[in-house]
């Protein structure tokens, strides 16, 4: 329910941009609806502002192309991609700020990179205090759940808000992936399936086992109180 929201929210804030596209009939101004657009505070999904016809344009402008190029990095790429495509156009402020933040919610798939060096590298951050302060925004801005751990070098994120596109061709790799994961926990199921039976024929041997000998113990206590009455009846003095 609350990945909804925060979903919900990030369409809300692409609205505005959306209802514009209309107007955006040149290629110029569809470009500047894209810088205005991952700008804005609150925006942080892209996908149905790249299906707009007039965005979908761009890429039929030679001069304008690179702001479409730009647009899909901020729905599934990362800074470090930005810094590595050649001809996009520069990033403000807030753009900057924008895309390392979302870049955050990628570099989270993987605990590798949450080094305080790896993520300084590839978010292009001079020092940590600045990589500190970006995680702390991206915190407040409701993207992450995380701690700062200074001592080890590490961030800690325990939770990522699900407000990245989907990139092209991902939907059949992302199949393949859950379907290794449904195979592995069917394989986890099993083996605990075949423990607990394991367990519980060796806890029924033991019960078995504990009747039987209780059944010898009564057995034996029975006679040797057979034995003890006979003999003392036999023992008897019968002149006495």
């Amino acid at each position: 329910m609350i990945f909804i929201m925060e979903q919900m929210k990030a369409l809300n804030a692409l609205a505005p941009f959306l209802a514009l596209t209309k107007s955006a009939t040149s290629p110029r101004a569809a470009a500047d609806l894209i810088t205005r657009a991952t700008s804005a505070p609150g925006t942080y999904v892209f996908a149905e502002l790249r299906e707009a016809p007039q965005v979908q344009a761009l890429s039929q402008s030679a001069e304008h192309a690179p702001y479409l190029n730009l647009l899909d990095i901020f729905s599934y790429g990362t800074y470090d991609s930005y810094k590595s495509t050649a001809n996009l156009p520069s990033l403000n402020d807030q753009q900057a700020i924008k895309l390392r933040q979302l870049s955050l919610l990628t570099l989270a798939r993987d605990p590798n990179n949450l080094s305080y060096a790896s993520l300084q590298k590839s978010l292009d951050l001079p020092d940590t205090r600045a990589l500190e302060d970006l995680v702390i925004s991206a915190v407040y801005a409701d993207l992450i759940t995380a701690q700062l751990d200074p001592y080890n070098q590490t961030v800690h994120i325990s939770s990522v808000s699900p407000l990245r596109d989907l990139a092209p061709n991902s939907i059949p790799n992302m199949l393949s992936s859950l379907q290794t994961w449904s195979n592995r926990c069917t394989s986890t199921l099993s083996d605990l399936e075949a423990q607990i039976a394991g367990i519980k024929a060796d806890a029924a041997r033991r019960h078995r086992e504990v009747e039987a000998r209780t059944v010898v113990q009564d057995k034996l206590i029975s006679e040797e109180k057979e034995r003890e009455k006979s003999g003392g009846v036999h023992g008897r003095d019968p002149g006495g």
